[in-house]
């Protein structure tokens, strides 16, 4: 980069950071302007504008969402529900659940956005640890609510469009919510309450086991609903494609504030469809959509459509959108401006890509760093904690080297507090104590990064993903990406596997390919492009589709991979090793997995 572009580079940050701190500076704990405030202000200056765009293309405006909401706010009132109480929220993608919990907002209430892919135990523990007397349950979800009613605690349920007699004891919702006014109930019900007290609880994403309920402020969800809208300079004009989950923060908080508070439109889809995508968006006229984890991979991996370029998007903002995939999604979409994000729901560390560098999840120029919380440690694998130097302090990493992401904990600035899990012991996991000096207090993102001398923060592992094969460190993402570059694969993930009595885990590649795979270019691409130690020393070849192997929010699975490792009596995929003398992936027999357990044969 030359000077001057360097010079312009350095202007456009300033200016932009400056300018979104100025609005974020209102936002404090003590505040008593709240979620719903801000959300009937906009209500009240755009009331006969679009709010959401449907499928069939008819609109539903501002005001009549706002009626909605005020008849789930009476409902709750005229139910006894009081403020500081919780409601579980179990529905899937639809404009009346955001109604749902900006109405319990009015009254003080706060909503517990239940994962909508859950079901079984996961469904029950989460309805259990919302604390929640109340549940609100689409009707389409319901038959999966009654399989697991009998784990749920004493609760009511209430049905929304659907049979009320599909769940015991359940209870007709609809037709109490026609019952009562859909005038807005008076600002004393939540009169008493400050920026600092729970509005939402939002779920993490459970990959490595149950879901924690996270609490979620006033002044987070203030926080997320305007400041991706002042980042993105989001107008009235601005229509936002919503194809993620409303119950994660990266839809449900972030990108329909991009709309809600500035008064724009939000096109809410029940799922994504990666064939359907790019139509529904040039017809309904999207200018924005958010993407999350392996969403832009589906793109990309799909066969190109016309409408790839017919669209009016201008900006795409996410997380989780991999180096080799980006410039590949920037050229099929023609969407110049990416601002990839990096944040999680409870957490208060935070980064944001202005410029759209490739790769990059933030940048805090150096000059501006004291501006921050964050920070990057020095961190040990083997411990799987931050390294301590002999006065018990934790070093910072330098430029380029990797570590722990941490920030420092602040309860008076709303950007950097951290208000906990309903699980107390939970909580105190996440903490670090005694920092760079006695009695400070940061939160730990379990999130592996190295920073740039720029001050550009690249995404490595999150810990516990990473291992040492032939002692030495292996990044499962950085493994990942070069994989995703050899032709035929469409998603990657990569995992360590216990291999006999090697000190370590041996990498292991779960495939999604595609025609133009071949085994042995693939053979060939590792071993030009990645050392020996992190050369996946297993493949198997997923037969399903990709969206198969991710979450709800398009996070790629690990933990039932990790646990079925590399045996072929388990896995009824196609599974290769790479022969440690034929120099080749070959089919992995039972035969060979005996001469590697017993030595016979060293990998």
């Amino acid at each position: 980069m030359g000077f001057f572009s360097a010079i312009q580079r350095e202007i456009f940050y300033t200016k932009e950071l400056i300018r979104l701190l100025k609005t974020l500076k209102s936002i404090t704990p003590d505040s008593t302007d709240l979620t719903p405030d801000l959300i009937e202000r906009n209500v009240d200056a755009h009331k006969t504008r679009p709010a959401f765009i449907l499928e069939d293309g008819s609109t539903i405006s501002y005001g009549a969402f706002d009626a909605f909401a005020n008849r789930v706010a009476n409902w709750a009132l005229a139910s006894g529900i009081k403020p500081g109480d919780t409601v579980a929220l179990y529905m899937g993608n639809r404009w009346e659940y955001i109604a749902f919990w900006f109405g319990l907002s009015k009254v003080g209430v706060i909503a517990a956005l239940l994962n909508n892919q859950v079901t079984g135990k996961a469904l029950a523990h989460g309805v259990n640890i919302a604390g929640a007397a109340h549940a609100i349950i689409e009707g389409e979800l319901s038959p999966a609510y009654a399989a697991s009613a009998e784990a749920i605690g004493p609760i009511t349920p209430w049905i929304y469009d659907g049979d009320a007699a599909s769940v015991p004891g359940g209870q007709d919702l609809s037709g109490a919510l026609n019952a009562v006014s859909d005038e807005r109930p008076g600002r004393e019900h939540r009169a008493h309450l400050l920026a600092k007290d729970p509005c939402l609880k939002m779920y993490t994403s459970g990959t490595t086991g149950l879901p924690k309920a996270a609490i979620v402020a006033h002044t987070r969800s203030l926080y997320y609903l305007q400041g991706f809208a002042v980042a993105s300079n989001a107008s009235p004009k601005d229509r936002m494609m919503m194809v993620l989950p409303l119950y994660h923060a990266t839809g449900g908080l972030c990108g329909v504030g991009c709309a809600l508070s500035k008064g724009g439109a939000l096109i809410v889809r029940r799922k994504f469809s990666a064939s359907a995508f790019w139509k529904d968006a040039a017809e309904h006229g999207a200018t924005m959509f958010m993407y999350v984890g392996e969403l832009c991979r589906f793109l990309v991996a799909a066969d190109p459509s016309p409408d790839e370029k017919k669209h009016k998007i201008r900006i795409a903002i996410g997380n989780g959108l991999r180096p080799d995939v980006w410039p590949r999604f920037v050229e099929r979409s023609g969407i110049k401006r990416i601002m990839e994000f990096y944040g999680a729901t409870e957490g208060n560390v935070s980064f944001l890509n202005l410029d759209s560098k490739p790769g990059a999840i933030g940048r805090v120029p150096p000059y501006l760093k004291s501006r921050f919380n964050s920070a990057l440690v020095k961190f040990d694998l083997d411990s799987e904690a931050p390294v301590r130097d002999a006065r018990g302090r934790c070093i910072p990493c330098g430029p380029d080297e990797v570590g722990e992401a941490i920030g420092e904990i602040r309860p008076d600035d709303a950007r950097y507090r951290f208000d906990g899990y309903g699980d107390k012991e939970a909580t105190e996991k996440k903490l670090l104590r005694d920092v760079f000096k006695k009695g400070d207090l940061y939160f730990r993102t379990g999130d592996l990064m190295k920073r740039d001398k720029q001050g550009y923060f690249y995404f490595i592992d999150r810990v516990g993903d990473t291992f040492r094969w032939k002692s030495e460190n292996v990044a499962t993402s950085e493994v990942a990406e070069i994989m995703g570059m050899a032709p035929g694969i469409v998603q990657a993930n990569i995992y360590g596997v216990p291999v006999a009595d090697y000190p370590g885990k041996a990498g292991m590649a779960a495939l999604v390919v595609n025609k133009d795979f071949d085994l042995a270019t693939v053979h060939a691409h590792v071993t030009k492009e990645l050392p020996a130690y992190a050369r996946p020393l297993f493949v198997r070849i997923h037969q399903e589709d990709p969206s198969e192997h991710t979450t709800g929010t398009f996070k790629l699975k690990k933990t039932d991979l990790v646990a079925e490792g590399w045996d072929p009596a388990k896995i009824s995929e196609p599974l290769y090793i790479d022969h440690p003398e034929q120099k080749a992936y070959v089919p992995l027999t039972a035969e060979i997995r005996a001469a590697i357990e017993s030595g016979e044969l060293r990998v």
